[in-house]
């Protein structure tokens, strides 16, 4: 998925960095989740939620001198990774009043658009914690994901995304000594788009050939990116949504360099699976099962099921299918099946729909050659961590998601039209001055054994 989520703040500048501050606590809000099982039921568990480190103010250890300012490093404090890491301290942060992120039991509520005392801030991402220094890692083969979701306040151009990755449940701490805080404060972050807008990786600042960015004034990017397996359960809006899995040639989160990044025309030639397979029902021939007033009808909240099913129903079988459930109004309501002529009604992700899909789309089928659903369900056996958040997108706008996409291509080819959207739509500057006020709320988080987390 492309994730450039944009944070600014316009007194304070922003970056990250591998040392604890001290100026503000970081107190992580609660979130309460479920365990399920199909003899017991579901189980209440106690956790919380922590921001990713990308969006933090860091400064020098021990006074309020940034280490990042716009798209530069402070080359006094960051002369190379590793003195940069040493000399910078990631601070605790107001969650509410700083970055629009509240909790209130099982539900969370992230907003677009928050000012705050130090300037404004736009989007965010959280991870689900065990403890307060541990990732909650989920092991999800053979068993089945549910949350409830409210994308009525979603326009056009924005995001509101429920996936995983395989990041290391401490953040790093413990692999990297440069890492002094961890999961604790966000840290670690990796995905299948082998990031290089992360500050810092493996414990060192991405400070080499760090380059500004061209449409993002308080972005950039540097020499490494960070890879990991990844799976989107949920990346919508109120007119569109996909799930999609990604797969990696590696194991938990890496840090990449040059081709291995699979940078630019070299997209097929690096460790990650960046195209994914993805089920998005507009994209699929069926236009009027998701979006306002539709089957799924996003005006109002509804539940999401993804099941992770083996091909012998045990823990000890291989991932064969991703299925998917909705449930609105007390009315269970399957995925809805590909409308394509001579084109078989797949209404699940399996590898045979993933080779049919890329052929049909005339795209290159790397999700199969960097291993497909057996590469998904094995990481899913490792564990991986719960990520929510919302962004908008200055890259392509979202049109990926909700629009017609590539725009050059006619929309009457299959896979062209992805949503309702206009393919004018999305652009950063717009969305954040027409829609601030946007929100999603994820709530009821439970996961267990094939058919324990919902009614049915």
């Amino acid at each position: 998925m492309l994730k450039q989520i944009i944070f600014f703040l316009s007194i304070l500048a922003i970056t990250f960095c591998q040392q604890p501050g001290t100026l503000q606590a970081e107190v992580h809000p609660p979130l309460t989740v479920q365990q399920c099982t199909n003899s017991s039921g579901c189980v209440s568990q106690s956790r919380s939620i922590v921001l990713d480190s990308n969006w933090r103010w860091t400064h020098k250890v021990g006074d309020y001198t940034n280490c990042y300012t716009g798209n530069a490093w402070d080359t006094t404090l960051c002369p190379d990774p590793t003195t940069c890491a040493a000399n910078c301290a990631l601070e605790g942060v107001d969650y509410a009043g700083t970055y629009g992120i509240t909790t209130s039991g099982s539900s969370l509520d992230i907003k677009f658009v928050t000012k705050g005392q130090y300037g404004t801030n736009i989007g965010s991402r959280v991870y689900l914690m065990q403890d307060d220094n541990n990732y909650q890692m989920f092991k999800l083969l053979n068993r089945e994901f549910t949350f409830d979701v409210d994308v009525s306040n979603l326009p056009c151009g924005l995001n509101g995304a429920l996936y995983f990755v395989e990041m290391m449940q401490d953040g790093g701490m413990s692999e990297y000594s440069g890492d002094k805080a961890g999961a604790k404060f966000g840290t670690g972050y990796c995905d299948a788009q082998c990031p290089h807008d992360m500050k810092f990786i493996n414990g060192q600042a991405n400070t080499i050939d760090w380059k500004p960015s061209p449409n993002d004034k308080n972005s950039g990017t540097g020499l490494y990116g960070t890879c990991c397996i990844e799976m989107d359960i949920w990346e919508a809006n109120s007119k569109a949504s996909a799930y999609t899995p990604h797969v990696c040639t590696v194991q938990t989160q890496t840090r990449c360099s040059g081709t291995q990044c699979g940078d630019g025309s070299n997209r097929y030639g690096g460790v990650c699976d960046k195209d994914g397979c993805d089920f998005n029902s507009y994209r699929m021939g069926d236009k009027s099962f998701f979006g306002q007033g539709q089957v799924v009808d996003t005006n109002k909240p509804f539940t999401v099921v993804t099941q992770f099913i083996t091909n012998d129903g045990t823990d000890n079988g291989y991932l064969s299918e991703i299925r998917r459930i909705y449930v609105q109004d007390g009315k269970i309501i399957d995925n809805s099946r590909a409308n394509f002529p001579n084109f078989r009604g797949y209404n699940s992700i399996s590898d045979s729909f993933c080779t049919d899909q890329k052929t049909l789309f005339g795209d290159r089928n790397d999700f199969a050659a960097k291993g497909g659903l057996k590469a998904l369900g094995a990481a899913l056996q490792r564990g991986m961590v719960l990520v929510m958040s919302l962004w908008d997108d200055h890259e392509v706008y979202m049109l990926w998601l909700d629009s017609d996409y590539p725009v050059t291509s006619p929309t009457t080819t299959p896979g062209v039209a992805r949503g309702p959207c206009s393919t004018s739509s999305g652009r950063p500057a717009d969305v954040e001055s027409q829609y601030p006020n946007s929100n999603v709320k994820f709530s009821n988080i439970k996961y267990g054994q094939i058919g324990s987390t919902f009614g049915h």
